[in-house]
C-alpha cells in the first residue's frame, strides 16, 4: 500500500505550534499528531459527520505555550530539559461524504503506517469511533498489543445495517487481528448497541470489562490491575466515556462516566506499565462544544498528558 500524502492543518495552525510535516517519507519525530476527520455512518441517505472539524478545534486550543510554560498537571514545562521531536502531520484527506468509508479507511491506514515506518508514535485526532478500525489495522506486523479503551459503550457489534466498520464495531474488529492479544475496556455504562450476546463474545475472547461504577468505587486501579506489565499498548479514547460534567461536548451524553483525572491517571498508569505504541481520541463533536471550548481543551490536554507520560516513563526523550 502506497502511503497517502496528508494535507496541512485547516487554517495552517498546528498542534502546539510544532512543525508541520505532510511529506510522511521525510518525517523525523518521536511523536506525530495526525488528524483523521472521518465518520462511518449507518444512514447513508442523510450522512452526518459531527466530528469532521474536531482536529481543527483541538489544535486551536493549543499554542507554543503548551510546551514551554509550567504545567501543574505534569509538574514541569512539557519539553523542559527533554530532547524530543514533535510534528503535526496534518489531516488525512477524505472523500466528500462519510459514506466514502472504504477509501477513507485505506487512506487513514496508509498514513498511520507511514508514521510508524518512520519510527514515530502516532497520536490521532478523530473522527468518530470508526476511526480506530483503520488505526489498529496499520499496526499489522507489529506488537503484540493490548488495546486499552475508554468508552461508555462496548463496541463489539459485528455489523449494523450490513455495515461492519461503523462506530459500534471497532473492538470487535480489533479482536480479529492476530497482533491484538489483549483488551481492557474502561468506563462502560448505560445502554448502547451491545446485546447480551455481544457482551458474552467480548468476555469469551478475553476482554476485561471495567464499568464506570467500578472506577468510581475502586479508583482507576480497577482498570490498571488488568493492564499487563511490560506490554505494548494501543490506547483509544471515545470522549463519551468521560463524565459529561467534565466533557459535555457530545451529541448524546449519558449520566455518569469516569472523570477527566481518571483518564489522565489511566494514561499515566499505562505508560508506567509499558510502551504506548499509539493513541487516538474520537467522538468529540465541536458543534456541541461550549462557547469556552471545554471539549476541545480536554482533548488537547489529554494529548499533552500522553506525551508527558511517554517522556516520564522514558519511552521518548530523556527522563526529567
Amino acid at each position: 500500500m502506497t502511503p497517502s500524502p496528508t494535507r496541512p492543518p485547516e487554517g495552517g495552525r498546528s498542534f502546539a505550534g510544532v512543525p508541520v510535516v505532510t511529506d510522511l517519507a521525510t518525517l523525523e519525530a518521536d511523536v506525530a499528531i495526525l488528524g483523521i476527520p472521518y465518520a462511518t455512518t449507518y444512514d447513508t441517505a442523510t450522512p452526518v459527520n459531527e466530528s469532521a472539524e474536531s482536529p481543527t478545534a483541538i489544535r486551536a486550543r493549543t499554542d507554543k505555550r503548551s510546551l514551554i510554560h509550567y504545567d501543574f498537571d505534569i509538574g514541569r514545562a512539557l519539553t523542559e530539559g527533554v530532547g524530543i521531536a514533535l510534528a503535526d502531520c496534518g489531516d488525512v484527506p477524505g472523500g466528500p461524504r462519510p459514506s466514502d468509508g472504504p477509501a477513507n479507511r485505506e487512506r487513514a491506514e496508509a498514513a498511520v503506517r507511514a508514521i510508524l515506518e518512520r519510527g514515530a508514535v502516532p497520536i490521532v485526532l478523530g473522527g468518530d469511533d470508526s476511526v480506530p478500525i483503520p488505526f489498529f489495522r496499520a499496526f499489522e506486523g507489529r506488537g503484540p498489543f493490548t488495546v486499552v479503551q475508554v468508552d461508555a459503550h462496548l463496541d463489539w457489534r459485528d455489523e449494523i445495517y450490513r455495515e461492519r466498520h461503523g462506530y459500534s464495531s471497532p473492538m470487535r474488529r480489533a479482536s480479529e487481528h492476530a497482533w491484538v492479544t489483549g483488551m481492557v475496556q474502561v468506563g462502560l455504562r448505560g445502554i448502547g448497541s451491545a446485546r447480551p450476546s455481544d457482551v458474552a463474545d467480548a468476555q469469551s475472547w478475553g476482554s476485561r470489562l471495567v464499568t464506570a461504577r467500578e472506577v468510581r468505587t475502586k479508583g482507576i486501579s480497577a482498570a490498571l490491575d488488568h493492564v499487563p506489565e511490560g506490554g505494548e499498548f494501543l490506547v483509544t479514547i471515545d470522549c463519551d466515556g468521560i463524565d459529561p460534567a467534565d466533557f459535555p461536548s457530545l451529541s448524546g451524553p449519558a449520566p455518569g462516566g469516569i472523570s477527566y483525572y481518571d483518564v489522565v491517571d489511566l494514561i499515566r498508569g499505562v505508560a508506567d506499565k509499558g510502551r504506548i505504541a499509539g493513541l487516538d481520541i474520537v467522538e468529540f463533536g465541536p458543534a456541541h462544544d461550549s462557547s469556552s471550548g471545554i471539549g476541545a481543551t480536554v482533548c488537547a490536554r489529554l494529548v499533552l498528558t500522553a506525551i508527558a507520560a511517554m517522556i516520564g516513563s522514558g519511552q521518548i526523550g530523556r527522563r526529567p
